[in-house]
């Protein structure tokens, strides 16, 4: 089973996809909270949900039988099950591990070097940390709760042409 669960080529599909999620959810993040007075909490939030529709676009684009749609409607199910523990871990997660940071650490803030831009170190860290815990969760439970065997790898293999 262990090898079933966590095979190379599996990884780096859904590594890649999430990789492209990840990036748009810590720019939509970093930049909401710069130009609009909102917690960072809700910052997350919002980065998620943006992060979910293009995970969206790119698992129905790479995973989901389009050919059964019966199958296509239990996968987006499942997608969308899964999606809602992954924003929990992510928004809250990440809001844990901040909180617990800045309360037992100092805040380490850095300013890129010619500009005004400020990153925050424990915020960045903290909201890296549970994308990866999420991730975790969205790989293991769309690998280990599967409906059929969705053809992932093979698809994004053609479109990368690796």
């Amino acid at each position: 089973m262990a090898s079933e669960l966590f095979n190379r080529r599996d990884v780096i599909a859904y590594f890649i996809v999430a990789a492209i999620g990840a990036s748009m959810q810590l720019v939509v993040c970093s930049l909401l909270q710069e130009w609009f007075p909102i917690t960072y909490v809700q910052a997350l939030f919002v980065g998620y949900v943006v992060a979910f529709a293009a995970g969206f676009f790119l698992t129905k684009l790479f995973a989901f039988n389009a050919r059964n749609s019966a199958q296509t409607k239990r996968e987006m199910v499942k997608f969308t099950m899964v999606s809602v523990i992954s924003c929990i871990i992510t928004v809250y997660g990440s809001a844990w591990i901040y909180d617990f940071t800045a309360t037992q650490f100092d805040q380490y803030i850095f300013t890129i070097p010619y500009s005004v831009k400020e990153v925050n170190f424990n915020k960045l860290g903290a909201q890296v940390i549970g994308m990866g815990l999420s991730f975790l969760n969205n790989y293991v439970l769309h690998k280990r709760f599967t409906f059929a065997n969705t053809g992932f790898y093979d698809k994004l293999k053609a479109l990368l042409n690796l």
